[in-house]
Protein backbone atom coordinates (compact mmCIF):
# COMPACT_ATOMS: atom_id res chain seq x y z
CA UNK A 1 0.00 0.00 0.00
CA UNK A 2 1.37 3.34 -0.61
CA UNK A 3 1.56 5.62 1.50
CA UNK A 4 0.46 9.27 0.71
CA UNK A 5 2.24 12.17 1.89
CA UNK A 6 1.35 16.05 1.99
CA UNK A 7 4.87 18.63 2.30
CA UNK A 8 4.52 21.58 4.23
CA UNK A 9 7.25 23.81 4.25
CA UNK A 10 7.27 27.47 3.78
CA UNK A 11 10.70 27.00 2.08
CA UNK A 12 10.85 25.55 -1.84
CA UNK A 13 13.93 23.90 -1.65
CA UNK A 14 13.31 22.07 1.30
CA UNK A 15 10.23 20.46 -0.75
CA UNK A 16 12.14 20.16 -3.70
CA UNK A 17 14.34 18.17 -1.42
CA UNK A 18 11.81 15.96 0.00
CA UNK A 19 9.62 15.30 -2.95
CA UNK A 20 12.58 14.01 -4.94
CA UNK A 21 13.51 11.78 -1.85
CA UNK A 22 10.21 10.41 -2.09
CA UNK A 23 9.62 10.26 -5.58
CA UNK A 24 12.57 7.56 -5.21
CA UNK A 25 10.78 5.62 -2.84
CA UNK A 26 8.28 3.05 -4.42
CA UNK A 27 5.80 2.88 -1.17
CA UNK A 28 5.17 6.74 -1.01
CA UNK A 29 3.96 9.10 -2.50
CA UNK A 30 3.71 13.23 -2.39
CA UNK A 31 0.57 14.14 -3.38
CA UNK A 32 0.40 18.17 -2.26
CA UNK A 33 2.91 21.01 -1.40
CA UNK A 34 1.61 23.87 1.30
CA UNK A 35 3.78 26.79 1.95
CA UNK A 36 1.81 27.85 4.85
CA UNK A 37 0.00 26.37 7.86
CA UNK A 38 -2.90 27.92 6.33
CA UNK A 39 -2.42 25.80 3.06
CA UNK A 40 -1.27 22.89 5.10
CA UNK A 41 -5.07 22.57 6.18
CA UNK A 42 -6.75 23.14 3.44
CA UNK A 43 -4.89 20.43 1.66
CA UNK A 44 -4.95 18.39 4.49
CA UNK A 45 -8.55 18.69 4.02
CA UNK A 46 -9.32 18.12 0.44
CA UNK A 47 -6.63 15.43 -0.16
CA UNK A 48 -6.39 13.77 3.22
CA UNK A 49 -3.16 12.56 2.65
CA UNK A 50 -2.09 9.74 5.11
CA UNK A 51 0.86 11.61 6.60
CA UNK A 52 1.56 15.42 6.75
CA UNK A 53 5.41 16.17 6.90
CA UNK A 54 4.92 19.53 8.55
CA UNK A 55 8.08 22.09 9.79
CA UNK A 56 6.83 24.43 12.61
CA UNK A 57 7.59 28.25 11.48
CA UNK A 58 5.78 29.19 8.91
CA UNK A 59 4.25 32.18 7.77
CA UNK A 60 0.04 33.06 7.97
CA UNK A 61 -0.38 30.07 10.30
CA UNK A 62 2.40 28.29 12.07
CA UNK A 63 2.87 24.50 12.19
CA UNK A 64 1.59 23.77 15.59
CA UNK A 65 -1.84 25.47 14.67
CA UNK A 66 -1.96 23.83 11.75
CA UNK A 67 -1.46 20.49 13.39
CA UNK A 68 -3.99 21.10 16.14
CA UNK A 69 -6.04 22.35 13.25
CA UNK A 70 -6.33 18.80 11.07
CA UNK A 71 -5.80 17.00 14.64
CA UNK A 72 -8.76 18.32 15.78
CA UNK A 73 -10.81 18.16 12.39
CA UNK A 74 -11.46 14.59 13.53
CA UNK A 75 -9.03 13.43 9.93
CA UNK A 76 -7.36 10.15 10.16
CA UNK A 77 -4.37 12.11 8.89
CA UNK A 78 -1.36 11.53 10.91
CA UNK A 79 1.08 14.29 11.43
CA UNK A 80 5.25 14.43 11.69
CA UNK A 81 6.72 17.95 12.65
CA UNK A 82 10.38 18.22 10.82
CA UNK A 83 12.16 20.82 12.14
CA UNK A 84 15.61 22.34 12.04
CA UNK A 85 15.37 21.31 15.90
CA UNK A 86 18.43 23.70 17.42
CA UNK A 87 16.36 27.17 17.45
CA UNK A 88 13.14 25.51 17.96
CA UNK A 89 11.67 26.19 21.10
CA UNK A 90 8.06 24.21 20.66
CA UNK A 91 9.12 20.60 20.55
CA UNK A 92 6.02 19.79 23.12
CA UNK A 93 3.52 22.30 22.12
CA UNK A 94 3.64 20.06 18.73
CA UNK A 95 3.24 17.13 20.52
CA UNK A 96 0.70 18.20 22.72
CA UNK A 97 -0.98 19.54 19.53
CA UNK A 98 -1.25 16.05 18.31
CA UNK A 99 1.79 15.34 16.15
CA UNK A 100 2.58 11.90 15.64
CA UNK A 101 6.04 12.11 15.35
CA UNK A 102 9.02 14.88 15.64
CA UNK A 103 12.13 15.11 13.72
CA UNK A 104 15.09 17.11 12.61
CA UNK A 105 15.90 17.65 9.43
CA UNK A 106 19.24 16.72 9.83
CA UNK A 107 18.76 13.07 10.40
CA UNK A 108 19.56 10.04 7.79
CA UNK A 109 17.17 10.68 5.13
CA UNK A 110 16.38 6.59 4.94
CA UNK A 111 15.63 7.55 8.66
CA UNK A 112 12.89 10.16 7.63
CA UNK A 113 11.26 7.70 5.27
CA UNK A 114 10.98 5.14 7.94
CA UNK A 115 9.59 7.59 10.13
CA UNK A 116 6.78 8.38 7.38
CA UNK A 117 6.08 4.56 6.91
CA UNK A 118 5.64 4.08 11.15
CA UNK A 119 3.48 7.23 11.47
CA UNK A 120 1.68 6.51 8.66
CA UNK A 121 0.75 2.88 10.14
CA UNK A 122 -0.53 4.88 13.26
CA UNK A 123 2.63 4.57 15.68
CA UNK A 124 4.53 7.37 17.14
CA UNK A 125 8.03 8.39 17.02
CA UNK A 126 10.34 10.85 18.28
CA UNK A 127 14.05 11.51 17.81
CA UNK A 128 16.18 10.81 20.36
CA UNK A 129 17.36 14.23 20.66
CA UNK A 130 14.01 15.21 20.75
CA UNK A 131 13.55 13.16 23.90
CA UNK A 132 16.14 15.04 25.57
CA UNK A 133 14.83 18.53 24.64
CA UNK A 134 11.16 17.23 26.10
CA UNK A 135 12.91 16.16 28.90
CA UNK A 136 14.45 19.36 29.61
CA UNK A 137 11.42 21.18 29.00
CA UNK A 138 9.87 19.55 31.60
CA UNK A 139 12.73 20.30 33.59
CA UNK A 140 12.94 23.25 33.33
CA UNK A 141 9.26 23.98 34.88
CA UNK A 142 8.81 25.04 38.04
CA UNK A 143 5.56 23.49 38.79
CA UNK A 144 4.71 20.11 37.05
CA UNK A 145 0.71 19.59 35.46
CA UNK A 146 0.03 16.19 36.41
CA UNK A 147 -3.08 13.87 36.07
CA UNK A 148 -1.21 11.11 38.65
CA UNK A 149 -3.98 10.04 40.59
CA UNK A 150 -7.14 9.30 38.70
CA UNK A 151 -4.79 8.37 35.84
CA UNK A 152 -2.71 6.30 37.58
CA UNK A 153 -5.11 4.60 39.46
CA UNK A 154 -6.82 3.07 36.21
CA UNK A 155 -3.07 0.79 35.23
CA UNK A 156 -1.78 -1.92 36.90
CA UNK A 157 1.18 -1.86 38.78
CA UNK A 158 3.30 -3.77 35.62
CA UNK A 159 1.11 -1.41 33.20
CA UNK A 160 2.94 1.68 35.37
CA UNK A 161 6.08 -0.25 34.96
CA UNK A 162 5.36 -0.39 31.31
CA UNK A 163 4.59 3.39 30.49
CA UNK A 164 7.66 4.27 32.28
CA UNK A 165 9.83 2.67 30.18
CA UNK A 166 7.66 3.92 26.99
CA UNK A 167 8.26 7.36 28.15
CA UNK A 168 12.27 6.57 28.40
CA UNK A 169 11.61 6.09 24.91
CA UNK A 170 12.50 2.26 25.18
CA UNK A 171 11.05 0.21 22.09
CA UNK A 172 8.14 -2.95 22.72
CA UNK A 173 11.79 -5.37 22.71
CA UNK A 174 13.44 -3.48 24.96
CA UNK A 175 10.59 -3.38 27.27
CA UNK A 176 10.41 -7.46 26.87
CA UNK A 177 14.14 -7.44 27.66
CA UNK A 178 13.76 -4.95 30.45
CA UNK A 179 11.14 -6.86 31.97
CA UNK A 180 12.10 -10.48 30.97
CA UNK A 181 8.47 -10.86 29.39
CA UNK A 182 7.95 -11.91 25.76
CA UNK A 183 7.39 -8.82 23.23
CA UNK A 184 3.95 -10.31 22.47
CA UNK A 185 3.43 -9.24 25.68
CA UNK A 186 4.93 -6.05 25.74
CA UNK A 187 2.64 -4.89 23.03
CA UNK A 188 -0.27 -6.34 25.15
CA UNK A 189 0.71 -3.93 28.07
CA UNK A 190 1.06 -1.07 25.12
CA UNK A 191 -2.38 -1.92 23.83
CA UNK A 192 -3.58 -1.79 26.91
CA UNK A 193 -2.10 1.38 27.89
CA UNK A 194 -3.43 2.97 24.86
CA UNK A 195 -7.60 2.02 25.57
CA UNK A 196 -6.64 3.06 29.60
CA UNK A 197 -5.30 6.29 28.95
CA UNK A 198 -7.59 6.90 25.74
CA UNK A 199 -3.96 7.61 24.06
CA UNK A 200 -3.66 8.70 20.38
CA UNK A 201 -0.15 7.00 19.64
CA UNK A 202 3.14 5.90 21.67
CA UNK A 203 3.94 9.69 21.34
CA UNK A 204 0.63 10.29 23.89
CA UNK A 205 2.01 7.89 26.17
CA UNK A 206 5.19 9.22 26.24
CA UNK A 207 3.78 12.36 27.28
CA UNK A 208 1.44 11.46 29.95
CA UNK A 209 4.46 9.39 31.65
CA UNK A 210 6.34 13.24 31.83
CA UNK A 211 3.15 14.37 32.90
CA UNK A 212 2.43 11.60 35.63
CA UNK A 213 6.20 11.90 36.80
CA UNK A 214 6.87 8.58 35.62
CA UNK A 215 9.69 10.19 33.48
CA UNK A 216 12.06 12.74 34.98
CA UNK A 217 15.81 14.52 34.00
CA UNK A 218 16.99 12.13 36.62
CA UNK A 219 15.70 8.87 35.21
Amino acid sequence: MTVRVLLADDQPLVRAGLRVLISDTPDLEVVGEAGTGTEAVELARDLVPDVVVMDIRMPVMDGITATREIVEGGSQTHVIMLTTFDDDENVYGALRAGAGGFLVKDMALDDILDAVRVVAAGDGLIAPSVTRRLIAEFAGRPERTRETPKALAAITEREREVLTLVGQGLSNTEIAERLVISVATAKTHVARLFTKLDARDRVHLVIMAFEMGLVSPSR
